[in-house]
């Protein structure tokens, strides 16, 4: 796909795939996790942190993530943000909703 066109990410769905990505990698801190947005949706996702940080600290501030400094790869210092037992049941009450909705596009597209 050379000529990709960008993805534009909806509050919800941010939410859903920060969650995702932590709970699925473990701790990570924010530019690791917008990397690994990327990485997986082949570049379509290109986050930028005006965008992610809102998300991170809005999922800690519902007890949906935490967040514990910790030094990089680099020795940087950095917010790691895991996912906690009211994210993890938030996250698999989402992937239900949208497996159900993504059941019901595939009946209307198709």
């Amino acid at each position: 796909m050379a000529n990709r066109e960008k993805a534009d990410v909806l509050q919800g769905t941010l939410d859903l795939m920060i969650l995702q990505t932590v709970a699925a990698m473990g701790p990570l801190h924010g530019y690791a996790v917008a990397e690994r947005l990327e990485q997986v949706s082949s570049g379509a996702l290109q986050l930028n942190m005006g965008t992610l940080y809102p998300g991170l600290v809005r999922l800690e501030q519902r007890g949906f993530i935490r967040a514990q400094w910790n030094r990089t790869e680099n020795n940087r210092r950095a917010r790691y943000y895991s996912i906690t037992a009211a994210g993890r049941r938030r996250l698999d009450g989402e992937k239900a909703e949208w497996t159900r909705m993504a059941s019901i596009m595939q009946a209307l597209l198709y």
